[in-house]
């Protein structure tokens, strides 16, 4: 009897051992990276495709827009879906971070990137730089507008022109990083009181306000208005495509510096970090270039054949802190301007 209750003892407490020593185990790591992306179809393929070749980790997304993506992220802060944010100024990433919705990083990889496109409180990395142009279709203007004596537009300042009412389309500062850069625009341009005026005009000849930035482009490139407000990089991509569209810079444009971030509280922060060094090395780069036509912010990535780089357009003198620190502001008198 004796000795069935001893075997009966050290039964249990091989189960309690047994028990207690799969709590202590290493927490099983996931295997792929959740992400909500800001980029096109193209470039996001190439991307994921190549880093799973270097790291054996899969990557999941979803494509919004940056607004829309910011949005998302503030509604899942208490239970964050995704790691990593991707795409979009760092306009749309920088308020994130202020509310501390994001983890702070900075990747080794940065030592390699001009320190005027990183985030000083380290919340996001600057991996690419995009300017903003015209996205003009070249069949509707020349059977349309052109007869008329209209010009192509070559400034900013020809967009208020009375011949381009209802043809003009743009997007909503609101919710899409690309127009908040605009209003901004006008304002280091022609100063707040005269961009206010600019954009009281503006507004006679818009047609519709889209909710992303490559939304005009979209519009424009399928005929249903002649000329919209976007991204230069998107409208000369769209062109490859075929579509009847032509890119015009106006000069004193504005320029914005695609981020990448990492979501606090994700599923997978140290994927995410595996993400994000990926995404600002050399060959992310280059791939982002070429399939994006987007710049680049490293010295060793080649220009897109074709594609805009800085030293062929006059930049706006702009200030990004400001423009960040008065978002709200704006936002509100823009809302009021426009009514």
């Amino acid at each position: 009897m004796r000795a069935r209750k001893i075997i009966l003892v050290l039964v249990m407490l091989a189960l309690v051992l047994s028990v207690a020593g799969a709590g202590c185990g290493p927490t099983p790591v996931p295997k792929k990276v959740l992400v909500y992306a800001a980029l096109d179809e193209a470039t996001l393929t190439a991307l994921v495709k190549a880093f799973k070749g270097k790291t054996g980790l899969d990557v999941e997304y979803v494509r919004l827009g940056a607004g829309d993506i910011t949005a998302r992220v503030r509604a899942e802060k208490d239970a964050p879906k995704a790691d990593v944010f991707i795409g979009g100024s760092s306009e749309m990433h920088d308020p994130l971070g202020k509310e501390g919705l994001l983890l702070k990083y900075r990747s080794p990889v940065a030592k390699d990137i001009p320190s005027q496109y990183l985030d000083t409180s380290e919340y996001w990395h600057g991996w690419y730089l995009g300017v903003l142009g015209i996205v003009l279709n070249t069949d509707r203007f020349s059977k349309e507008l052109a007869p008329k004596g209209v010009k192509k537009p070559a400034t900013w300042d020809d967009l208020l022109d009375p011949a381009w009412k209802g043809h003009f389309t743009t997007s909503n500062p609101a919710t899409a990083g690309g127009a908040y850069i605009f209003l901004c625009n006008q304002i280091f341009r022609l100063g707040e009181d005269g961009a206010w005026e600019y954009f009281k005009k503006l507004h006679t000849n818009v047609a519709q306000y889209t909710p992303s930035a490559p939304g005009p482009i979209s519009l424009t490139a399928t005929g249903q208005f002649i000329a919209g407000m976007s991204w230069g990089h998107d409208i000369l991509a769209s062109k490859k495509q075929g579509n009847p569209v032509e890119l015009v810079v106006p000069p004193d444009t504005a320029f914005e510096i695609g981020s990448i971030s990492i979501i606090k509280g994700g599923p997978n922060p140290d994927g995410a970090k595996k993400f994000v060094d990926f995404i600002l090395g050399k060959e992310a780069g280059q791939i982002n270039v070429d399939n994006g036509l987007r710049i680049s912010v490293r010295a060793d990535v080649s220009p897109a054949p074709g594609g805009v780089t800085l030293d062929k357009v006059k930049l706006v003198k702009y200030d990004r802190t400001w423009a960040m620190e008065n978002r709200d502001r704006l936002l509100k008198k823009w809302a009021d301007t426009i009514k």
